[in-house]
C-alpha cells in the first residue's frame, strides 16, 4: 500500500494562496535537482532564477525533458561562482530564498557565510528536518542535526529561536520545545541536562520567545505521553513536543536517520538564520521530501515578507 503524506500535503496546501517567491537554484546542473526546482515551479510554490553553467544546465533539462524556457538563467562557469552568484541574488533582494542544486553542501554554504559577501545575520545559522513519522499526528522538527557540530549554550539559543520562528511560519502558533538529553533530571555529570534547564529558564525570562519550553526530556517522554505519564512529568510539552532540540549533530543525525531508515519517515531540511532560508536537498530525496523543503522554505519566505522587521530563519 502507498504511503500517504499528509503532513506534507498540508505544508503544499498552505503555500496554495501564496505568491511564488522568488528562488535563486545554485548549479542544478543534473537532473535531480533540475527537476524539483521545476516541479516546485510547477505547483507554485517558488519562481526559479537558475544559476550555473548554461550549457550544462540546457543539458540537464534535455535529459530529464522539462522545459526551462521561461526562466531566467544566470550563467557562471563553475559550482563555486554559482554559490556566490546565488548568494549575491539574496543579498541583493532579488531572490527570498536559495536552493541547493547539483553542488556539495559545503560550497553553497561557504558562500552563504563569508563574511563580507555572504549572508549572515545576528542569528546562528542552523538546520531543521521536518519529519513525517507515520506513527505521528504531527510533524516533528529536529534540529540541529546538519550544521552546528557541538553546538554551545550561547549557540542553542539561536538554533531554539529559529525553529520556533520556522514552526511559527508553518502555522503553529505555540510550538511546543523539547530540549532532549538521556534523561529527564538535571545532573551536574551530564552538561546538557544543565543547558536545557538554562534553555527553558531564558524563555521563562523571555530570552527566547514564541515557543513553550521544557527540558531536561528523554527522547521517549518528549514524544510520548504514556512515557511522559509513567514517569510523572507534568508539563505541557512533555508527550506532546513538536521540536526537538537535540545535544549534538551526531546525535540529531542518529535520530533522523533511525526514524527514516527504521520508522518509514521522510526528512524534509531547511537552513535558518541567514538572510534567505536555504532549502538543501539530497539525490536520494523523494519527490514529495524535496517539495515539501520548498513548501517550508516558501512559508518562511512569506513570514519574513509580511514581519521584515523581525529575524525569521
Amino acid at each position: 500500500m502507498e504511503r500517504k503524506h499528509e503532513k506534507y500535503e498540508r505544508l503544499l496546501a498552505r503555500c496554495k494562496s501564496l505568491p511564488k517567491a522568488p528562488a535563486a537554484v545554485a548549479h542544478p546542473c543534473d537532473e535531480s535537482s533540475l527537476a524539483g526546482a521545476v516541479e516546485a515551479a510547477e505547483l507554485g510554490l517558488l519562481e526559479p532564477i537558475l544559476v550555473g553553467p548554461r550549457a550544462k544546465i540546457e543539458q540537464a533539462a534535455r535529459k530529464c525533458g522539462k522545459d526551462i524556457s521561461r526562466f531566467q538563467i544566470v550563467d557562471a562557469p563553475h559550482s563555486e561562482a554559482a554559490a556566490e552568484a546565488a548568494v549575491r541574488l539574496a543579498r541583493e533582494g532579488k531572490v527570498e530564498m536559495l536552493m541547493k542544486g547539483s553542488l556539495h553542501t559545503d560550497e553553497l554554504m561557504a558562500a552563504v557565510v563569508k563574511r563580507d559577501t555572504g549572508l549572515r545575520t545576528s542569528r546562528r545559522v542552523s538546520h531543521c528536518f521536518i519529519m513525517d513519522v507515520p506513527a505521528l499526528d504531527r510533524p516533528l522538527i529536529i534540529t540541529d542535526a546538519a550544521v552546528n557540530i557541538f553546538p554551545d549554550l550561547e549557540a542553542k539559543v539561536d538554533i531554539v529561536q529559529n525553529a520556533i520562528d520556522m514552526a511559527r511560519a508553518l502555522g503553529l502558533k505555540e510550538p511546543k520545545v523539547a530540549i532532549l538529553s538521556a534523561m529527564e533530571t538535571v545532573n551536574p555529570k551530564v552538561p546538557t541536562t544543565i543547558e536545557a534547564a538554562a534553555l527553558c529558564k531564558m524563555a521563562d525570562r523571555g530570552q527566547i520567545t514564541g515557543g513553550v519550553l521544557d527540558g531536561p526530556l528523554a527522547l521517549d517522554n518528549a514524544v510520548d505521553l504514556g512515557a511522559a505519564r509513567i514517569k510523572k512529568i507534568d508539563s505541557p510539552v512533555a508527550g506532546r513536543a513538536d521540536i526537538l532540540v537535540v545535544p549534538d549533530l551526531e546525535a540529531g543525525n542518529m535520530l533522523a536517520k533511525s526514524l527514516t531508515f527504521l520508522a518509514d519517515a521522510d526528512a524534509a531540511g531547511i537552513v535558518l538564520g541567514a538572510r534567505v532560508p536555504i532549502i538543501l536537498t539530497s539525490r536520494a530525496d523523494s519527490v514529495q521530501t524535496r517539495l515539501a523543503s520548498c513548501a517550508v522554505a516558501a512559508l518562511v519566505a512569506h513570514a519574513k515578507r509580511a514581519a521584515p522587521a523581525e529575524s525569521i530563519g
